[in-house]
């Protein structure tokens, strides 16, 4: 049988939105965060566009900055609009009114169409190298033991515009989609190629896909999961201040052990390390370890037939983290 792919596309509505970024005030928000150099293109575009920072359509995108709509809510409705009418279909109640006409305005006012044109060469390359990268691994083979088969086409955008620091997952009827950056560099040296950082692509692609996966299984298997959710997870107070319920927190450690667990297949046990280091610093979470010896022994054990999925095996996961976060303390 053979692999299925993931489809690696140059989308020009991601485009549109990132566009609208590059002309908010999102690039001094990033630059305030962490200094680096955005890709060539992230950063001309905002030079192309700075005459049009008081349009309608970037005021508006401002608006939901500043009250913090989620990157992945802003992709989400340019994604749902039609193409090239940029026609709004559903319209949730947070859209400001008419954004879809002014999110349509200015792609015509700044022309954005010749812009890109001028630019194909960035984006096609960003493309490449990252198929390069992705042909190599199968994500949908790794992901069934743990949200059984994956029924979504997976969805690659390599974003050489913005966001530069961070990648956007976003499930688009049938299909999930990441749309992430190149890896930064240090100080004011240009971003890597896409095919020069296999652990870049793949802890945020993975990441991207699991996290919307496993946030629709546990939806799916809401019942058991609050019969599971009784027994507490072995994460600090901290944690449990940033993911608030049950079903978040194994969420997220689900994400960082799958990533870490495909890193050490998919590249090797440094990377992994280097993974599980970075999100320790980051996030503050020391049972990492832990953590992947109970996602691996989860998977010999399915392999083995002793669970037929993940949510027979969820009851079992809070008490042999507990166990595995001691073990690895010592």
């Amino acid at each position: 049988m053979a692999q299925r792919p993931v489809h690696i596309r140059v989308d020009d509505r991601v485009r549109l939105m990132s566009a609208v970024l590059a002309a908010t005030k999102w690039p001094e928000r990033e630059q305030q965060m962490q200094r680096h150099r955005a890709h060539a293109h992230a950063r001309n575009t905002t030079k192309r566009i700075e005459r049009h920072k008081h349009h309608p359509a970037i005021e508006a995108t401002q608006v939901l900055l500043d009250k913090g709509a989620p990157l992945e809510a802003l992709y989400t409705y340019a994604l749902k609009l039609t193409w090239p009418e940029m026609e709004d279909p559903y319209a949730p109640r947070w859209v400001p009114p008419k954004w879809n006409e002014q999110l349509k305005n200015f792609y015509q006012v700044a022309e954005l169409e010749a812009w890109w044109k001028e630019e194909d060469e960035a984006w096609q390359k960003a493309r490449s190298e990252a198929e390069k990268l992705i042909s190599k691994v199968n994500f949908y083979t790794f992901l069934q033991p743990f949200v059984g088969e994956v029924v979504e086409q997976l969805v690659f955008v390599a974003n050489v515009s913005y966001p530069s620091t961070r990648s956007v997952g976003v499930r688009i009827g049938g299909e999930l989609m990441s749309i992430t950056p190149p890896r930064i560099a240090w100080g004011d040296n240009a971003p890597w190629p896409f095919d020069e950082d296999a652990g870049h692509l793949y802890t945020h692609a993975l990441g991207d896909y699991a996290r919307l996966l496993m946030l629709s299984y546990l939806r799916q298997n809401a019942d058991r999961v609050a019969a599971a959710a009784q027994k507490p997870l072995p994460v600090t107070d901290e944690f449990k201040e940033k993911y608030v319920t049950w079903g978040d927190q194994f969420t997220e450690l689900f994400v960082i052990g799958a990533v870490a667990l495909f890193l050490e297949q998919a590249v090797n046990p440094q990377e992994a390390k280097a993974f599980i280091l970075m999100q320790d610093k980051a996030k503050g979470v020391k049972i990492i370890p832990g953590l992947v010896s109970v996602l691996r022994r989860y998977l010999n054990e399915f392999a083995d037939g002793k669970y037929e999925s993940l949510i027979n095996y969820l009851p079992n996961f809070p008490g042999h983290l507990r166990v595995a976060k001691s073990i690895s303390s010592l």
